[in-house]
């Protein structure tokens, strides 16, 4: 009778507006937070309408206005192409947020998993995978991924597993530490008492209370995400040209820093800055928002 009670639409609905209420409550609480998701929203924005709302076509080539300074027909100005910076600065967040999030989401997603089921059963398999972990780390691990793209080939698919496999280390020891502090804890023995399998116990009773930390770490992680990304284009190992991506546009524009186009650089690497701080700024709200703990 209590499941019944506990999962009829009524209880769900409170449920929803409760997460609700819970995330305007940091937002208003932080302002901080409040700016952060704003900005995000922007970037989000931009990658889902941008493309179709810039105001030239970011492959367009057009010698007669190449190079020209920022104007009113040209905000950011041209490059040596005659493309417009700021269209193909707005149509290259879609790319880098796409990598970004994508390779975040692999290795939170296998970092979490694989660090799980070693906190929760030790033995051998913590063994195995801290000296797993152990040798991907030993390599600095923006080599790491060079090499990775240098074997497998520079497409976007190989640089999101590539940025994916460098920050798994993170997530499963975090994981794994976090489960492996509260696998033998009051509410897990509670837990099993009352009948619920392992599987059960460590997805809805001890990997919640994982979730703040690793919030933080998402996060962080977007943001070495874009950087990574960025600075394997910039060195000839990422996405290849013509296609807009911003370490791509600030490679191509760091050769005319010294003969006075300074917007081609500018721009993209500014664009670049703003959405690494951002990501960087949502990780104590994101943190507040899954925290159990603060639902009261």
């Amino acid at each position: 009778m209590a499941k019944a009670l506990a999962s009829t639409p009524e209880t769900q609905k409170k449920k929803s507006n409760g997460a609700l209420a819970h995330t305007l409550y940091v937002l208003r609480e932080n302002p901080v937070t409040a700016l952060s998701f704003a900005m995000f929203a922007f970037f989000l924005g931009s990658a889902l309408f941008g493309p179709a709302l810039v105001p030239y076509d970011p492959l367009a080539t057009n010698a007669a206005v190449a190079l020209q300074p920022p104007s009113a027909a040209h905000w950011f100005g041209t490059d040596n192409l005659g493309r417009d910076v700021f269209s193909r600065v707005i149509a290259a967040t879609r790319l880098d947020l796409v990598i970004s999030v994508a390779a975040v989401a692999l290795s939170f997603v296998f970092g979490s998993l694989l660090g799980a089921i070693a906190g929760y059963r030790g033995g051998m398999i913590d063994t195995v995978l801290n000296r797993i972990l152990d040798t991907i780390m030993a390599f600095p691990l923006f080599v790491l991924a060079m090499g990775i793209v240098a074997a497998l080939g520079n497409s976007v698919a190989n640089i999101i597993y590539a940025t994916a496999i460098i920050n798994l280390p993170f997530y499963a020891r975090l994981v794994r530490a976090e489960v492996n502090i509260r696998r033998d804890a009051g509410f897990t023995q509670a837990a099993k008492l009352a009948g619920n399998s392992d599987a059960r116990v460590l997805a809805f009773h001890i990997f919640p209370n994982a979730l703040p930390p690793m919030m933080v770490q998402v996060s962080l992680n977007l943001g070495w995400a874009i950087l990574n990304a960025a600075g394997l284009s910039f060195i000839g190992l990422g996405v290849r040209p013509p296609t807009p991506e911003w370490g791509i546009m600030v490679a191509e524009g760091a050769n005319f820093i010294v003969s006075g186009e300074w917007w081609l650089a500018l721009f993209p690497g500014l664009w670049l800055m703003l959405a690494v701080f951002t990501f960087n700024l949502m990780g104590d709200g994101l943190r507040d928002i899954v925290d159990p703990r603060r639902r009261t």
